[in-house]
């Protein structure tokens, strides 16, 4: 195996075939950096020809899974103009590409915010465990945003029908919808049952060869269709120009200042 890199904002474990990821700023709820893409591309890529590692199990320090997108990393890239925000969001939607054509068995453990990014990141898991109090959501539309990246993963996932309900009203929902909807798998009442769960599906997960998981893993997505590298391209591109004009100006600025946007009723 190539070396696993080393990581600020990850925290890596390897052990018995499976390489646990913890996604590491508690403080900021595990919002997704563009360091944060950076580093998961980055182990991603150093475990894709690794057929000794089995599985991938991908968890939030602090409490949370991942609350989206960094807002200082918006910040940033205002300064630079609208080409880096189209340059920040297309970036994200290469990672939910990575991760959902990643070999290994794909595990998300899903608590506290699960939000944008990181609704999208439990979109591309092979099989999502979730407790019972978790927080899901797109809220990007309440921000003036689009889900850009994140939206063809999500139909590709629950259907167009309940995507559209979701994305349109920015509404949160817990581990219990995630589970009627069909985003996540099992849902437990507490961190040791999510823990002798996870144990569970990765004792059947370990049973099965490695390259014919992998194998059926490109044949099942084959079957279902991808979202297309086109449509993300054009999708970051609607994102630049949502996050400049009126409203994702507004909707940020509100957020930061913790008010209402001024839709908002």
């Amino acid at each position: 195996m190539n070396s696993l890199p080393d990581c600020q904002t990850l925290l890596l474990e390897l052990h018995g075939g499976v390489l646990h990821v913890t996604l590491n700023r508690p403080d900021s709820r595990n919002a997704m950096s563009l360091q944060m893409v950076d580093e998961l591309r980055a182990v991603l890529s150093a475990v894709r020809d690794d057929r000794s590692v089995r599985a991938l199990v991908l968890s939030g320090a602090g409490g949370h899974f991942c609350a989206g997108g960094d807002i200082k990393d918006m910040a940033s890239a205002r300064a630079q103009g609208a080409e880096a925000y189209r340059d920040l969001n297309r970036v994200f939607g290469t990672l939910l590409e990575d991760a959902q054509h990643a070999p290994q068995v794909l595990i998300t453990v899903l608590q506290g915010a699960v939000l944008g990014g990181g609704f999208g990141l439990a979109c591309v898991s092979d099989i999502a465990i979730a407790d019972h109090q978790a927080q899901f959501g797109l809220p990007e539309t309440s921000l003036g945003l689009l889900p850009a990246q994140i939206a063809p993963f999500v139909v590709q996932r629950i259907g167009l029908t309940e995507t559209r309900r979701l994305a349109l009203t920015a509404a949160r929902f817990d581990g219990h919808q995630a589970r009627r909807l069909g985003l996540v798998h099992f849902v437990e009442q507490d961190a040791q049952a999510l823990a002798e769960r996870l144990d569970e599906v990765l004792q059947h997960v370990l049973c099965c060869a490695p390259e014919a998981n992998a194998m059926t893993k490109k044949l099942l997505l084959a079957s279902a269709g991808q979202p297309s590298g086109e449509l993300l391209d054009e999708a970051a591109q609607w994102f630049s120009e949502a996050v400049t004009g009126d409203e994702g100006i507004e909707g940020t600025m509100a957020f930061v200042q913790k008010r209402k946007p001024r839709w908002a009723t």
